[in-house]
């Protein structure tokens, strides 16, 4: 047995083998030394190994699942070494040998199909990225759900395209990862690379394997491909291939994403907007949280596509937005169509696992289910329609197909409880197949023949409390006490009753009826079994020849579940049409921050402000000014985010919007260091400005916040200056640039394109009000010590900052600082300040603490105001 598992390992030593010993998945030597330290298991010892004692630990067979979910999220890959036969067909072969073993799967990161190792509302991709003929190629494809693209990749902007990917695996060529030009960009990604040989990424071999897989004699059907992509799909192909050991899941006709055919979003900005995961890594709070209004899981997934990868086709946009106004316009519709989504199965992932095997019969009744739904929904959509639907919505109601042979035969088929492994049987419905009925009558019967048998040989024996017993050691067998067993060993019982076994409290027999009986129930059970499991195939072989249409119908769902989504969000929360063009206008009038304002309205915090934004070609660039909590980030990211929106096709919080489309999208929002990499905070800030000012072009939308704060004040204005000059002459895009250094205002007089805008701030009685305005022109003031004072510094810091910023306002900042630099600045200033008030009550406090407000008359309480006035000291 260490002999197998030996030779198993030695095929697979970068995983961790689980190597199957009856109901337990066992582990050995370093594998169950990292397995038990991951998982928190126990670890055992079990036999030697050159003289030393071998580790060992295991998990549970029927149980393994969760345990996979743990090690992969860890990293580690794990070879599943399962028994081939049964053991009692091994114990017939001649001399001593063992269980037949074989590695049937590798389970990888990219590769999970079980549900409950995945993410249901999310896509898990395994990427390929590879060069051929001086170009790169990304292919990419989720093989629970069959999804496959390829895509040009280019040097420059392929961090923009794994971020938004967010693959779980990512495959790459040895020679690529000794590229020194991609260094940088593959250590943010370690963690999911696996390398590959060169060899796996063969272009000509990658286009033999794809003419195979989709058994077609050329590939321009589906695309022109370049060598470089069709070479990342092959090596995609072979890793399935390798890793399920020979099952290839229905994979799609891949899709080519067109160059530029979609918003670039570098990691950067992604993460600084918070578009599908916050800043601290939590789904909730995100733009995806917020407006997702999905029921199925295909519909989430397809939801955070079109969020990942806005368009920048205005006619496919149009086409969008034109299927969300329909399902906003027909209320009654919508209602009616996400309560049948909400009883809608996720049938794009059943249909994955049916393809490799590893699907149950709840899968077929989740292909069932949806079937019907789709049937449902098509003839929903068909009627009592206010207006007909447009081209996309159309073509998605087409695609939910006629299925009706498919779903009759299911129908039938499977019964109304179902297990979850098809081993446990019982999926099959009663009437739907003789044989099979007859052999479950004969199982299921055998409580009322054992009964039948007991009472019989009760009163053969005349032993009133003889039992038949059974367990999986002996069967079935008879039971009496000590004290009766006599009765049945004496003549002429004996030749009835065979003894098997006598124990301290009782002794059992057997008869050649009861063992006739009891292979008559196993063979049966055994029959009805091997009939039902026929059948599955059976029906799955149904499903696996209509697995094309099935899986349009599946995509047809998912289209209309996020259509309907996001007409009901747009509905709840006001949200209006954007009108996105070629045009390089950016127009928002009554814009509106989707994350804030559903916070504040569910924390019923009062109404969000909202503001306009008006970036055109005479006017591209805006210098935003204004104290901290003012809301300068928040109006930030609110156009952004209404950017995203507008060209994923949804509508937007707003009160109109117009949109040229934007290409590429830069935030830079906020900055933490990087200790990993060995960059602090101003680092980090200055490789992501360095990003955009190399990268944004005219039809890019860039917005700044803070640039230079994280070093000396000079240094930090000059960068800001020139920043601001290099977007306004060199990249020409529009922009929003926050700042603190008022002094940057001063650009405007000699920059056309610019324009100066600021927070609104209300000053009262020595306080600020914030009211999260826009107004144009320049703040004359930061307020930052005010800010300060909210958090909660000391009142003597409070004092002394307004002190030196008194004195660095009058001397000017070098003269100030030189003479400020000479005092002793918090201690002195301590000392300066007058002693707290006595504790002693004034006459006032006094004469307040003597009336009692609930037995004033409204005459009594104005002589009481004017009483306490003049008990004021005078001056």
């Amino acid at each position: 047995m260490m002999a197998q598992y030996l030779e198993a390992k030695a095929a697979y030593p970068d995983c961790l083998l689980f190597f199957r010993m009856g109901d337990f998945y066992e582990m050995f030597f370093d594998d169950a030394v990292k397995a038990a330290a991951a998982l928190d298991i126990t670890l055992t010892r079990r036999g030697q190994h050159g003289g030393e004692d071998i580790p060992m630990a295991g998990v549970p067979a029927h149980s393994h699942e969760s345990y996979l979910a743990r090690l992969i999220r860890k990293g580690f890959r794990v070879a599943l070494c399962d028994q081939m036969e049964d053991p009692a067909e091994a114990k017939k072969r001649p001399g001593k040998t063992i269980v037949r073993r074989d590695v049937i799967r590798v389970v990888t990161p990219g590769t999970l199909t079980e549900d409950n190792l995945l993410e249901a509302r999310a896509n898990n991709y395994l990427a390929a990225l590879t060069d051929a003929g001086g170009a790169l190629g990304l292919a990419y494809v989720d093989i629970s759900t069959g999804e496959l693209a390829l895509e040009p990749a280019e040097r420059d902007r392929l961090g923009a395209a794994l971020a938004r990917l967010d693959a779980g695996e990512i495959l790459l060529p040895e020679r690529l990862v000794q590229d020194p030009n991609l260094f940088e960009l593959f250590g943010e990604w370690r963690s999911r690379l696996t390398v590959q040989p060169n060899s796996r990424f063969d272009s000509e071999n990658a286009r033999k394997r794809l003419l195979d897989l989709y058994k077609v004699g050329t590939l321009d059907a589906f695309g022109a491909f370049s060598r470089a992509e069709m070479a990342a799909a092959g090596a995609l192909v072979d890793y399935i291939d390798l890793t399920q050991k020979g099952r290839m899941p229905r994979l799609s006709p891949p899709r080519r994403t067109g160059d530029g055919s979609v918003m670039e979003i570098d990691g950067a900005t992604r993460r600084n907007l918070e578009l599908t995961r916050t800043l601290s890594g939590d789904r909730r709070g995100s733009l995806l949280a917020t407006i997702d209004r999905t029921v199925t899981g295909a519909g989430a997934r397809l939801l955070a596509a079109w969020l990942g990868a806005p368009l920048t086709d205005p006619a496919a946009i149009g086409r969008r937005l034109d299927a969300v106004q329909f399902f906003t316009d027909a209320e009654r519709l919508r209602e009616e169509a996400r309560d049948l989504f909400r009883r809608c199965p996720d049938v794009e992932r059943a249909l994955g696992r049916l393809t490799l095997g590893r699907g149950g019969p709840r899968d077929l009744a989740a292909v069932r289910d949806a079937l019907d739904r789709a049937a449902e929904l098509k003839t929903l959509m068909e009627k009592d329609r206010l207006a007909p639907c447009p081209p996309l919505a159309a073509d998605a109601v087409a695609d939910l197909g006629d299925h009706g042979p498919l779903r009759d035969r299911l129908t039938r088929a499977l019964a109304a409880d179902l297990p979850v492994l098809t081993r446990d049987g019982g999926f099959i419905a009663a009437g739907y197949e003789a044989r099979l009925d007859e052999l479950r009558g004969l199982r299921d019967d055998s409580r009322r023949l054992i009964a039948g048998l007991q009472a019989k040989y009760a009163e053969l024996s005349g032993v009133s409390g003889l039992k038949i017993r059974h367990n999986n050691v002996l069967g079935y067998y008879i039971e009496v006490t000590p004290t009766h067993a006599d009765k049945l060993t004496a003549a002429p019982r004996n030749e009835t009753f065979i003894h098997r076994q006598t124990l301290a409290s009782a002794v059992r027999f057997t008869t050649v009826e009861l063992n006739g009986l009891e292979r008559e129930i196993a063979e049966a059970a055994e029959k009805a079994l091997a009939i039902e499991l026929a059948m599955f195939d059976d029906l799955v072989g149904e499903v696996m020849a209509r697995a094309e249409p099935v899986a349009a119908t599946a995509r047809a769902l998912a289209l209309l579940d996020v259509t309907a989504a996001l007409a009901d969000l747009a509905a709840e929360r006001r949200y209006v049409r954007p009108v996105v063009d070629d045009g390089l206008d950016f127009a928002i009038e009554g814009g509106r921050h989707p994350v804030v304002e559903a916070a504040l309205e569910a924390d019923r915090a009062g109404p969000f402000v909202a503001n306009d934004c008006d970036l055109n070609p005479e006017n591209r660039l805006w210098l935003l000014t204004g104290p901290n909590m003012a809301g300068k980030s928040t109006f930030l990211r609110q156009n952004a985010l209404i950017a995203v929106m507008a060209q994923m096709g949804g509508f937007v919080p707003a009160a109109a919007a117009r949109i040229g489309i934007v290409d590429r999208l830069f935030s830079r929002v906020g900055a933490s260091d990087d200790l990993a990499r060995g960059r602090s905070t101003f680092m980090v800030e200055m490789v992501e400005t360095a990003a955009i000012l190399n990268q944004a072009g005219p039809r890019a939308l860039v917005i700044l916040d803070e640039i230079g704060r994280g070093t000396a004040t000079f240094d930090g204005l000059s960068i800001a200056w020139a920043a601001v000059e290099h977007i306004h002459e060199g990249n020409g895009c529009r922009a929003l640039f926050a700042t603190h250094y008022h002094e940057l205002t001063a650009l405007a007089a000699k920059l056309a394109a610019l324009r100066c805008h600021s927070m609104r701030v209300k000053e009262w009685q020595g306080d600020i009000v914030f009211l999260h305005e826009v107004q144009a022109g320049a703040a004359d003031r930061s307020y930052g010590i005010h800010v300060a004072k909210l958090a909660g510094l000391p009142p003597s810091v409070i004092g002394r900052a307004e002190d030196v910023l008194k004195g660095l306002e009058s001397d000017g900042k070098a003269g100030g600082v030189a003479r400020l630099a000479n005092d002793l600045p918090l201690f002195s200033a301590m000392l300066a300040r007058p002693e707290p008030a006595s504790a002693v009550p004034s006459a006032v406090e006094g004469a307040l603490a003597e009336i009692n407000p609930d037995e004033l008359t409204p005459r009594d309480a104005l002589e009481a105001l004017y009483r306490l006035k003049g008990l004021l000291p005078s001056g």
